[in-house]
């Protein structure tokens, strides 16, 4: 059963670092492509293909999360995962990078915001699912909130260097 714990462990960890890879990817070609001003069908079809990866993250990890907890029960674990804040921080972020993303989708929320919230949420849920990330969930939010205005105001200086220095910087 260890095996069994240990191979969840890494398909969680696996679907983290596709999500923050493909995120950061993402964000990466969005820049590049809208250079221009404009995003052609080729940008569009690379976009949704790095969405798809974002997909397929987000699912290895919330399915690899909830074995995990499966397991936890069937072996009647001394602590169960949704007694403890780590699970309760990582479910948040989960819920979050998906409803943003949906927002997204929707063009219900500004592109250079919501890019930054969901990177911001995927490295922390890399951290968090790595075990680097042991604190409360009060001071999970605050950090959070931090780092998210913090890649906030980078991204949006990287964006008005990509869109007004015609080349020169990418």
């Amino acid at each position: 059963m260890n095996t069994l714990v240990l191979f969840l462990i890494f398909c969680q960890a696996f679907g983290a670092f596709v999500g923050v890879l493909t995120s950061f990817w993402g964000e990466i070609s969005y820049i590049l492509a809208m250079r221009d001003g404009k995003i052609d069908a080729a940008e569009r079809t690379h976009l949704r293909i790095i969405g798809n990866g974002l997909r397929f993250g987000m699912t290895l990890l919330l399915l690899s999360s909830l074995a995990l907890i499966i397991v936890s029960y069937t072996l009647h674990g001394a602590l169960q995962p949704a007694m403890t804040a780590s699970y309760w921080i990582f479910i948040s972020f989960a819920f979050l990078i998906i409803g943003i993303s949906w927002f997204l989708s929707r063009k219900n929320i500004s592109f250079v915001l919501g890019s930054a919230v969901l990177l911001t949420a995927w490295w922390l849920l890399v951290y968090l699912t790595l075990g680097q990330l042991s604190i409360s969930y009060g001071a999970a939010a605050a950090l959070f909130i931090v780092l998210a205005a913090v890649v906030y105001a980078v991204l949006c200086l990287i964006h008005f260097l990509a869109l007004h220095s015609k080349g020169r910087w990418f």
